[in-house]
């Protein structure tokens, strides 16, 4: 008997330790047994005439009160159940907690600015790279990893530090962002914007030398005077959008073009295509800086944020966007008619053709309705998918041979014909 309450001991010391729930259980069970067995019993103990009198086993085992046989309470098994329950669901909540931060990060990464970034950066790294196919070393992959992932921590940095500074405004703009929706702590918002810019930095000052990394140093100190008090330029509209078309537009196409052929080991030079794309980008850069803030005219009213929205009005600011984006368009099928030797004609022309009506029809369906602020959000989504769309049609050909590589066709630049066809 002793070495079975000794066995039982050390096994509850096991479980104790690992459970608390279970030790603590179980001595609340043993103290309410020893009370029992304290206690006079409430029957009468059985007298020896009674038990020589009761032949039946069963008798004498009646009179004997349960207290003094097994503590009253659950048995240790129930504990050991309820504390692999309890410890379920502590695994549990700590997935769904894992599981939402995830989602509150790639919220406040803002995902549709990254696809932008992402499909631009990739269409010119592609193009330097076809260009000269002799050039290409598979080990330049890793390069190109590491610079899309510079840029995208770059990005991070730039719109998280403008959601910190807005949380008022996107309360009332864009409460579906992480830390005006409580989600995202501002202390948690820091950081990782921090991180993403002491990333950024170290992968590009590592990866691809000085010029480079000042150039992204120059993205990084405009992103953060747009955003940050005292400078706060996002409150001069002209400034705003200018700031907005430089890094989106220039610094984007210009770095990344640089960057590819200096890994390459080649100068930089201009060419047709990489002239059009980044001045095609810019524009488009320009154009959504301008009709960037026509779904957030009533928090920028209320937060007294100057902006052209606010100042010359919804309509007006929107056929501005438009007039502008359509230019784009038409300047782009003009310049694949008048230099066929240089663009790739049946590619350009009915594909902006095709932009441009959509554009068109979207700029209608706004004006009948009205200029609510669920026709203004769906007008500015189609002018940041127009965006993305233009960039991944952009093609690239020689008169001879084209190279394929997704949905955008190169062709390598020669020293006898270095022209390049988009």
């Amino acid at each position: 008997m002793a070495l079975l309450s000794s066995s039982s001991s050390s096994h509850r010391t096991s479980l104790a330790s690992s459970c608390p729930q279970f030790y603590a259980a179980t001595s609340h069970a043993d103290s309410i047994g020893f009370r029992h067995r304290l206690r006079l019993p409430t029957r009468p103990r059985p007298s020896i005439s009674f038990l020589r009198a009761s032949s039946p086993t069963h008798s004498l085992l009646g009179a004997i009160p349960r207290s003094l046989g097994r503590p009253r309470g659950r048995s240790p098994r129930f504990f050991v159940s309820a504390c692999s329950k309890a410890d379920a669901a502590g695994s549990s909540t700590l997935t769904t907690k894992l599981s939402e931060f995830r989602d509150s990060c790639w919220r406040f990464l803002r995902p549709h600015t990254i696809r932008g970034t992402a499909l631009g950066s990739i269409a010119l790294v592609a193009k330097a790279l076809m260009e000269n196919p002799n050039l290409i070393n598979w080990w330049l992959t890793f390069n190109a990893f590491y610079g899309l992932a510079a840029l995208i921590c770059g990005n991070g940095y730039i719109v998280g530090i403008n959601q910190i500074y807005d949380i008022g405004i996107d309360k009332v703009n864009k409460p579906y962002l992480p830390i005006a929706a409580g989600d995202l702590s501002v202390q948690s918002a820091w950081i990782l914007v921090l991180l993403f810019a002491a990333a950024g930095l170290l992968i590009v000052a590592w990866n691809f030398g000085p010029f480079i990394t000042s150039l992204y140093c120059l993205g990084l100190f405009l992103g953060t005077i747009y955003s940050v008090p005292p400078f706060r330029l996002k409150r001069f509209p002209v400034v705003a959008f200018l700031i907005i078309a430089t890094v989106r537009g220039f610094l984007l196409n210009f770095g990344v073009y640089y960057a590819t052929r200096a890994a390459l080991g080649l100068p930089f030079k201009w060419s047709a295509p990489v002239t059009f794309i980044t001045a095609f980008v810019t524009l488009f850069a320009l154009v959504i800086a301008i009709t960037k803030d026509l779904p957030d005219v009533e928090g920028d009213r209320k937060f007294q944020i100057s902006t052209l929205a606010t100042k010359l009005g919804v309509r007006n600011i929107a056929l501005l966007g438009s007039g502008l984006l359509l230019a784009n368009y038409l300047g782009a099928i003009l310049v694949a008619t008048y230099m066929p030797e240089a663009f790739r004609r049946s590619i350009m022309v009915p594909t902006h053709a095709l932009l441009a009506l959509g554009l068109i029809f979207q700029a209608w369906i706004l004006e009948q309705a009205k200029y609510t602020k669920e026709a203004i959000s769906q007008f500015y989504r189609f002018v940041e998918i127009s965006a993305i769309e233009e960039i991944t049609l952009l093609r690239c050909m020689h008169r001879g041979k084209v190279h394929t590589l997704g949905s955008v066709s190169f062709v390598p630049e020669t020293e006898t014909d270095p022209r390049a066809c988009i």
